[in-house]
């Protein structure tokens, strides 16, 4: 028994005396002149009070409380990255028209959605893709979605809301922004394997938002599993969709996906690689799914809240 006890006791030591150098190492490292902030524990950093605030839905408080200790500018590490917040209208100018700055998203992010999305190409590649889906956004092409867009909303809402006296909006929401972006984006109806991707995509974006420890049975491990099969269904509607494209069977216009296998550089060859099409598929649907549902939501619960304006909109019909 002692000889156990004593094991123990020698691996909590050593353990201690471990984390001990490494804190005192993280505080000495790195050039004198880094903004004020602290990097926190080693990985873990500040992701968890980060994760909290998200969870919370309060953001702003948190980055307020560090603006009150630090000033506008600070570091930290979140999701295990050494990172510098800059804060007010002078920053964001500095952030969006410097060219000495490069956009990079956390290495989580890109193992669950990819490495190849537009927002982590610079130069002459991020040109090249954000060319390619702009010509998915050009209004002649809109124009052409309008309908198919208007029927989904009409059938969601008559499957969902009609007849009911009460609602629970986000979800709805969710699942109506899923219903509409997914044809346009990937040209997938409605079906078991879509079913099956809004499972997934729900998964990874949960990974999202959870600390970035890929161990069995955590979160960030289940997004990455779920990350692999939505990537293997992408890879497969783009290797189909190529062959209808070669066989004349398919429209250009009909979707993301084939749009961006239709275009061609000035040798005639794949503007994007297939690897860059799977991508940008997979951050089109995250980019386009929460920040929509969340917006129409909050317009829901505007609207329910301020009978004026309900009344002016039917006003107006």
């Amino acid at each position: 028994m002692d000889y156990y006890l004593f094991k123990i006791v020698a691996l909590i030591v050593t353990a201690s005396a471990i984390a001990i150098h490494l804190l005192i190492k993280a505080r000495k490292s790195g050039p004198a002149n880094l903004p004020p902030g602290s990097l926190g524990l080693p990985v873990i950093g500040q992701t968890l009070g980060v994760l909290r605030a998200a969870r919370a839905n309060s953001g702003n408080r948190w980055i307020q409380d560090q603006v009150d200790r630090y000033g506008p500018v600070w570091k930290a590490s979140v999701l295990r990255t050494p990172t510098v917040f800059l804060t007010g209208p002078a920053a964001n100018k500095f952030i969006f028209f410097s060219s000495a700055l490069r956009a990079r998203t956390p290495r989580s992010f890109r193992r669950i959605f990819g490495d190849k999305s537009i927002v982590d190409m610079h130069g002459d590649d991020h040109r090249r893709i954000r060319g390619a889906l702009m010509e998915f956004l050009r209004p002649d092409m809109l124009k052409l979605y309008v309908g198919r867009v208007d029927g989904q909303v009409r059938r969601h809402l008559r499957e969902n809301w009609h007849g009911r006296a009460t609602v629970r909006v986000l979800p709805l929401m969710k699942r109506l922004t899923f219903d509409v972006v997914s044809p346009l984006l990937l040209g997938l109806e409605t079906g078991a394997a879509r079913d099956a991707l809004v499972d997934d995509f729900r998964r990874m974006v949960e990974g999202v938002f959870a600390v970035p420890v890929d161990l069995p049975f955590t979160t960030f491990r289940r997004s990455l599993e779920a990350s692999r099969r939505a990537r293997r269904l992408l890879e497969g509607i783009t290797r189909d969709k190529k062959a209808m494209l070669g066989l004349g069977k398919a429209s250009p216009s009909s979707d993301l996906i084939t749009r961006l296998l239709s275009l061609t550089d000035g040798h005639g060859e794949q503007l994007l690689t297939d690897e860059e099409i799977v991508d940008n598929g997979m951050f089109a649907l995250v980019a386009g799914h929460d920040t929509t549902s969340m917006l129409m939501a909050s317009m829901v619960r505007h609207l329910a809240s301020d009978p004026a304006t309900l009344a002016a909109i039917y006003g107006a019909r």
